[in-house]
């Protein structure tokens, strides 16, 4: 038996890789995965040997299994994923594209009396049109020693910040430009469809919140929609971290006002508040009135119905060499819409903290 020393080893392994990234410079594709491990499969280099002679570093890229990644963490983590309908029909392709949004139906209730004949209403969901007008990119680059000296996957790591950065930028542009869609009786200083009595503030004289009346506001804005006749289930509020702090630090010593077994105070979770599932972001609008300068923030509340919200990544691309660089890059383009679609269901609040 021969027996190798420890630099003899290691010598040889040097070896074994200089000669592989020899041939692989010197278009030897089909010898160089064999030595190297680490070459990727293009056009110059097929899949001759299957996929798994061709390992990547970061697992094998497939443009619709990252695509599908993004977007399910995108869904999981924005607020608008929670929020508006996503429910449309029809492939989105580019920005531009159209798109239709199916909306419930209403279902009648009659009256009925011991041998009645019944008639049964035929439903069907109303469309209406949402256009594809966003489109936002990402486009990083990763230098080729970093990548084979990194231990960790990266793909998950860029598919998570990417989505995060997304996330934002995408929550920001949607939550501020639908704050002015919500119907007239459901925002202003005389909201309420039936009481016209309920000030939810004006971008002029917002509403002043601290830990005294922040369960006013949260109320007010559940009768707003109770005028409108709008459905208890499915109801969500967001507000901006200022005025989250402040419900925690409010009266809420009844923890079955926010549904949870023990107390705000004590859990640190807002839960549930008078049917409003609550979300805390701090990508909803602020606004300054250019007559009084007052500065307020745009707090939304509403149902799913509200808000039809679609979006997509069409394109998704693994750069594995670039012209200039020793490195490898991925580029992808995400193109969304929005559009209020039942504004009563919609409730809008200026306030300042």
């Amino acid at each position: 038996m021969i027996k190798i020393g420890y630099m003899q080893f290691k010598v040889w392994q040097l070896a074994v890789m200089l000669v592989g990234l020899a041939l692989a410079l010197a278009g030897h594709h089909e010898t160089a995965p064999f030595l190297m491990g680490a070459v990727a499969i293009s056009a110059d280099n097929p899949a001759i040997y299957g996929a798994g002679a061709y390992p990547d570093r970061t697992g094998i890229f497939v443009p619709e299994l990252w695509s599908g990644k993004l977007i399910e963490k995108f869904y999981a983590s924005t607020v608008f994923g929670m929020i508006a309908n996503t429910d449309y029909e029809g492939e989105i392709k580019q920005k531009g594209d159209t798109i239709h949004i199916r909306q419930r139906p209403d279902v009648t209730i009659t009256d009925y009396e011991k041998g009645d004949t019944i008639t049964y209403e035929d439903l069907e969901s109303t469309l209406v049109d949402l256009t594809v007008d966003y489109a936002k990119l990402f486009a990083f680059k990763v230098d080729r020693i970093d990548e084979k000296q990194s231990d960790i996957a990266l793909m998950d790591i860029w598919a998570a910040d990417a989505s995060e950065q997304m996330k934002i930028t995408i929550d920001q542009t949607v939550l501020g430009g639908v704050y002015t869609g919500a119907h007239a009786s459901n925002q202003g200083a005389a909201a309420g469809a039936g009481s016209a009595n309920i000030n939810l503030g004006t971008e002029a004289a917002p509403l002043a919140i601290d830990k005294t009346n922040v369960l006013d506001l949260i109320v007010d804005m559940g009768t707003v929609l109770d005028e409108q006749n709008v459905p208890e289930s499915g109801r969500w509020l967001v507000l901006p971290p200022a005025v989250c702090g402040k419900i925690k630090k409010s009266d809420l010593k009844d923890a079955s006002l926010s549904g949870d077994g023990t107390s705000i105070l004590r859990n640190g979770r807002l839960g549930i508040i008078d049917r409003f599932t609550l979300y805390c972001s701090n990508n909803l609008t602020k606004v300054t009135d250019g007559g009084t300068a007052k500065v307020s923030w745009q707090c939304l509340a509403g149902t799913n119905h509200a808000i039809s919200f679609a979006s997509q990544i069409t394109e998704l691309d693994h750069l594995p060499k670039l012209e200039q660089t020793f490195g490898s890059a991925m580029r992808g383009l995400n193109v969304f819409g929005f559009k209020v679609t039942k504004p009563e269901a919609l409730v809008r609040s200026c306030i300042e903290v």
